[in-house]
């Protein structure tokens, strides 16, 4: 439960004071608590959050990252906000301990579901933004990003190959990106599935795995490649 003492340690966990904790609670508020109403979760501060930790990590790399191109900056943006980086986020301050869940979550194990440590990271964001502004939010954001050193050295490895090349589609509106995955005929212990990743119905980029998430990995890690980005 997220009452006002374990806030509290949150808070201390930030480095933030709220002055309203009305923000904080609302933050960690899953919809699931909240009988599915959106007024009553984060999911508005999550839509919020993700703008502001948008901007925060295109300022920072920018102004700091000066001899990289317009692509590279793309890739590694997409590297630090992709949801396997707000959930690592998240778990560094153990972050799922805090949430409000409804029994159905609880029991099915969504205090440490992917999905909702990243929500509940951006909806925190967007909290410390609303209470305490444009500075303390980004201040907040750049405690968890890799430093500059560490993206230079190469230390740090991109791997979520899906956001990375959605990234680099959406600057074109007009273009889509879908995926169609399928199995071979193997017994269900030895499953390998296949995946296509296509650009407005054309075929961009194929891989597989032995899931259908790490197959589109593949495919996206393959596209990404000959669209002449470095993937390693």
């Amino acid at each position: 439960m997220a009452d006002i003492a374990t806030l509290g340690e949150l808070e201390e966990k930030i480095g933030y004071k709220f002055s309203n904790q009305s923000y904080l609670k609302r933050a960690m508020t899953h919809s699931s608590y909240s009988g599915g109403k959106n007024n009553g979760s984060n999911e508005r501060l999550e839509f919020l959050g993700d703008s502001v930790l948008q901007i925060t990590v295109s300022q920072y790399l920018f102004t700091n990252m000066t001899t990289v191109p317009e692509g590279g900056l793309t890739k590694l943006r997409a590297s630090i906000v992709c949801e396997n980086s707000l959930y690592n986020f998240a778990k560094r301050i153990d972050l799922g301990k805090y949430i409000l869940l409804g029994k159905g979550e609880e029991m099915t194990g969504g205090r440490d579901r992917r999905s909702i440590l990243a929500d509940a990271f951006e909806a925190l964001i967007a909290a410390v933004y609303l209470d305490g502004g444009m500075d303390e939010a980004a201040r907040m954001i750049l405690s968890f990003v890799p430093s500059i050193e560490a993206l230079k050295s190469g230390k740090v490895k991109l791997g979520d190959y899906k956001t990375i090349l959605q990234e680099i589609i959406q600057q074109n509106p007009e273009e889509h990106i879908s995926y169609n995955v399928s199995e071979n005929e193997e017994p269900s212990h030895h499953k390998t599935f296949f995946a296509d990743v296509m650009l407005n119905g054309q075929v961009i980029g194929s891989g597989s795995g032995q899931s259908k998430k790490e197959a589109e990995q593949a495919a996206a890690k393959e596209a990404v490649k000959l669209m002449g980005y470095e993937t390693d």
